[in-house]
Protein backbone atom coordinates (compact mmCIF):
# COMPACT_ATOMS: atom_id res chain seq x y z
CA UNK A 1 0.00 0.00 0.00
CA UNK A 2 1.32 3.36 -0.93
CA UNK A 3 0.46 6.60 1.00
CA UNK A 4 -0.29 9.93 -0.64
CA UNK A 5 2.65 12.08 0.31
CA UNK A 6 6.12 12.99 -1.36
CA UNK A 7 6.78 10.50 -4.75
CA UNK A 8 9.25 7.51 -3.71
CA UNK A 9 7.94 7.29 0.04
CA UNK A 10 6.51 4.10 1.57
CA UNK A 11 3.13 3.95 2.85
CA UNK A 12 3.59 3.84 6.64
CA UNK A 13 0.55 1.40 6.65
CA UNK A 14 2.83 -1.36 5.00
CA UNK A 15 4.60 -1.47 8.00
CA UNK A 16 4.27 -4.97 9.15
CA UNK A 17 2.94 -5.23 13.13
CA UNK A 18 5.94 -6.52 14.84
CA UNK A 19 7.19 -3.06 14.30
CA UNK A 20 9.22 -2.58 17.56
CA UNK A 21 9.66 -6.31 18.89
CA UNK A 22 13.36 -5.33 18.46
CA UNK A 23 12.54 -2.48 20.99
CA UNK A 24 11.03 -5.06 23.80
CA UNK A 25 13.55 -7.13 25.46
CA UNK A 26 13.17 -5.69 28.90
CA UNK A 27 17.08 -6.38 29.38
CA UNK A 28 17.10 -3.89 32.56
CA UNK A 29 13.97 -5.54 34.27
CA UNK A 30 15.13 -9.02 33.33
CA UNK A 31 18.62 -8.38 34.83
CA UNK A 32 17.35 -7.10 37.97
CA UNK A 33 14.76 -9.84 38.30
CA UNK A 34 12.01 -7.28 39.86
CA UNK A 35 9.22 -5.41 38.10
CA UNK A 36 8.99 -2.37 40.88
CA UNK A 37 10.54 -0.36 38.71
CA UNK A 38 8.75 -1.36 35.24
CA UNK A 39 7.77 2.32 33.28
CA UNK A 40 4.46 3.87 33.35
CA UNK A 41 1.39 3.11 31.35
CA UNK A 42 -1.35 5.22 29.83
CA UNK A 43 -4.43 5.16 31.73
CA UNK A 44 -7.94 4.87 29.99
CA UNK A 45 -8.61 8.32 30.60
CA UNK A 46 -5.81 8.96 27.82
CA UNK A 47 -6.89 6.91 25.30
CA UNK A 48 -9.50 8.57 22.28
CA UNK A 49 -12.13 7.10 20.47
CA UNK A 50 -11.22 9.00 17.20
CA UNK A 51 -7.62 10.29 17.74
CA UNK A 52 -7.19 11.25 14.29
CA UNK A 53 -9.90 13.79 14.32
CA UNK A 54 -9.48 15.64 17.23
CA UNK A 55 -8.58 19.23 17.07
CA UNK A 56 -7.64 21.19 14.48
CA UNK A 57 -4.26 21.39 12.90
CA UNK A 58 -2.32 24.27 11.31
CA UNK A 59 -0.57 24.03 7.66
CA UNK A 60 1.53 21.29 6.11
CA UNK A 61 5.55 21.88 6.37
CA UNK A 62 7.54 21.06 2.95
CA UNK A 63 9.78 17.92 3.43
CA UNK A 64 12.71 18.83 6.33
CA UNK A 65 14.20 15.28 7.75
CA UNK A 66 13.70 15.76 11.49
CA UNK A 67 17.18 15.78 13.92
CA UNK A 68 15.83 16.14 17.01
CA UNK A 69 12.41 15.41 19.58
CA UNK A 70 11.70 17.32 22.70
CA UNK A 71 8.87 16.27 24.96
CA UNK A 72 9.26 18.69 27.56
CA UNK A 73 6.85 17.25 30.10
CA UNK A 74 8.51 14.01 30.33
CA UNK A 75 12.32 15.49 30.13
CA UNK A 76 13.37 14.09 26.49
CA UNK A 77 15.37 15.63 24.66
CA UNK A 78 17.00 13.62 22.12
CA UNK A 79 18.71 13.51 18.89
CA UNK A 80 16.82 11.38 15.96
CA UNK A 81 18.43 8.75 13.88
CA UNK A 82 17.03 7.68 10.22
CA UNK A 83 14.87 4.02 10.39
CA UNK A 84 14.37 1.40 7.68
CA UNK A 85 12.59 -1.58 7.43
CA UNK A 86 13.52 -5.43 8.46
CA UNK A 87 13.52 -8.43 5.66
CA UNK A 88 10.49 -9.32 7.60
CA UNK A 89 9.07 -5.60 7.71
CA UNK A 90 9.04 -4.30 10.61
CA UNK A 91 10.81 -1.32 12.07
CA UNK A 92 14.78 -1.55 12.77
CA UNK A 93 15.53 -0.32 16.58
CA UNK A 94 17.71 2.72 17.50
CA UNK A 95 21.10 1.35 18.63
CA UNK A 96 19.89 -0.27 21.98
CA UNK A 97 23.66 0.81 23.57
CA UNK A 98 22.33 4.82 23.51
CA UNK A 99 19.73 5.21 26.02
CA UNK A 100 19.08 9.06 24.62
CA UNK A 101 18.30 7.95 21.18
CA UNK A 102 15.05 7.59 19.07
CA UNK A 103 14.49 6.73 15.47
CA UNK A 104 12.58 8.15 12.88
CA UNK A 105 10.79 5.69 9.63
CA UNK A 106 12.89 7.71 6.89
CA UNK A 107 11.48 6.30 4.42
CA UNK A 108 7.30 7.48 4.94
CA UNK A 109 6.09 10.66 5.82
CA UNK A 110 9.05 13.34 7.60
CA UNK A 111 7.23 15.16 10.70
CA UNK A 112 5.22 18.01 9.69
CA UNK A 113 4.06 16.95 6.30
CA UNK A 114 0.53 16.03 5.63
CA UNK A 115 0.86 12.57 6.57
CA UNK A 116 1.61 10.09 9.77
CA UNK A 117 5.14 10.19 10.26
CA UNK A 118 6.26 7.89 12.67
CA UNK A 119 9.38 7.94 15.63
CA UNK A 120 10.24 4.94 17.98
CA UNK A 121 12.57 4.39 20.55
CA UNK A 122 13.42 2.15 23.34
CA UNK A 123 12.10 2.23 26.80
CA UNK A 124 14.91 0.90 28.57
CA UNK A 125 18.26 -0.96 27.66
CA UNK A 126 20.32 -3.21 29.88
CA UNK A 127 21.56 -0.31 31.90
CA UNK A 128 18.83 0.90 33.10
CA UNK A 129 15.74 3.28 32.15
CA UNK A 130 16.32 4.76 28.15
CA UNK A 131 14.68 7.63 25.87
CA UNK A 132 10.85 6.89 26.13
CA UNK A 133 10.89 5.61 29.75
CA UNK A 134 7.83 7.66 30.41
CA UNK A 135 6.03 7.93 27.26
CA UNK A 136 3.17 6.14 29.07
CA UNK A 137 2.78 9.54 31.75
CA UNK A 138 2.45 11.45 28.61
CA UNK A 139 -1.02 13.29 28.81
CA UNK A 140 -3.35 14.47 26.38
CA UNK A 141 -3.02 18.01 25.28
CA UNK A 142 1.18 18.03 26.47
CA UNK A 143 3.51 19.03 23.17
CA UNK A 144 5.60 17.13 21.34
CA UNK A 145 8.54 19.19 18.85
CA UNK A 146 10.18 17.71 15.98
CA UNK A 147 13.25 19.78 15.60
CA UNK A 148 14.45 19.82 11.79
CA UNK A 149 17.06 19.99 9.39
CA UNK A 150 15.97 23.16 7.59
CA UNK A 151 15.84 24.84 11.34
CA UNK A 152 12.34 24.97 12.03
CA UNK A 153 10.72 22.97 14.65
CA UNK A 154 7.01 21.01 14.44
CA UNK A 155 4.91 21.29 17.42
CA UNK A 156 2.58 18.75 17.85
CA UNK A 157 -0.20 18.53 20.34
CA UNK A 158 -1.27 14.82 21.87
CA UNK A 159 -4.78 13.22 21.24
CA UNK A 160 -4.16 10.56 22.74
CA UNK A 161 -1.81 7.81 24.26
CA UNK A 162 -3.15 4.44 24.32
CA UNK A 163 -1.11 0.71 25.16
CA UNK A 164 -1.79 -2.34 22.99
CA UNK A 165 -0.77 -6.04 23.45
CA UNK A 166 1.17 -7.14 20.52
CA UNK A 167 -1.27 -9.42 19.23
CA UNK A 168 -4.13 -6.30 19.04
CA UNK A 169 -1.72 -4.04 17.42
CA UNK A 170 -4.12 -2.24 15.22
CA UNK A 171 -2.15 -1.37 11.93
CA UNK A 172 -4.12 1.01 10.71
CA UNK A 173 -5.25 2.87 12.83
CA UNK A 174 -1.36 3.34 14.09
CA UNK A 175 -0.08 3.78 10.52
CA UNK A 176 -2.52 4.36 8.44
CA UNK A 177 -2.71 7.64 5.91
CA UNK A 178 -3.84 10.77 7.26
CA UNK A 179 -5.15 14.07 5.49
CA UNK A 180 -3.16 16.46 8.00
CA UNK A 181 0.23 16.26 9.46
CA UNK A 182 0.57 13.84 11.90
CA UNK A 183 2.78 12.19 14.40
CA UNK A 184 2.93 9.02 16.14
CA UNK A 185 5.74 8.00 18.95
CA UNK A 186 5.98 4.85 19.68
CA UNK A 187 7.51 2.02 22.63
CA UNK A 188 6.76 -1.02 24.64
CA UNK A 189 4.59 -1.24 26.72
CA UNK A 190 2.19 -3.47 28.63
CA UNK A 191 2.49 -6.60 30.39
CA UNK A 192 5.91 -7.80 31.03
CA UNK A 193 7.29 -11.65 30.77
CA UNK A 194 10.96 -12.57 31.28
CA UNK A 195 10.42 -14.78 28.43
CA UNK A 196 8.95 -12.53 25.95
CA UNK A 197 9.97 -9.26 27.31
CA UNK A 198 7.19 -6.34 27.16
CA UNK A 199 4.62 -7.74 25.60
CA UNK A 200 2.86 -4.88 24.03
CA UNK A 201 3.27 -1.16 23.20
CA UNK A 202 2.57 2.32 23.86
CA UNK A 203 1.51 4.76 20.91
CA UNK A 204 1.16 8.54 21.04
CA UNK A 205 -1.44 9.90 18.86
CA UNK A 206 -0.73 13.80 18.19
CA UNK A 207 -1.23 15.96 15.23
CA UNK A 208 0.51 19.17 14.15
CA UNK A 209 -0.58 22.42 15.80
CA UNK A 210 2.34 25.12 15.75
CA UNK A 211 5.98 26.04 14.04
CA UNK A 212 8.65 27.55 15.14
Amino acid sequence: MRKAGRPGTVGDAAIASVTVVALCSGGWLLGSGSQSHAPPQPSAAQAASDPDRAGSATSPLPPSPPVRIRIPSIRVDAPLTGLGLTSSGSLEAPPAGNKNLAGWYEAGTMPGETGTAIVAGHVDNAQGPAVFYDLGALTKGSTIEIGRRDRSTAVFTVDAVEVYEAKDFPDDRVYGAAHRPELRVITCGGGYSKATGYQGNVVVFAHLTAVR
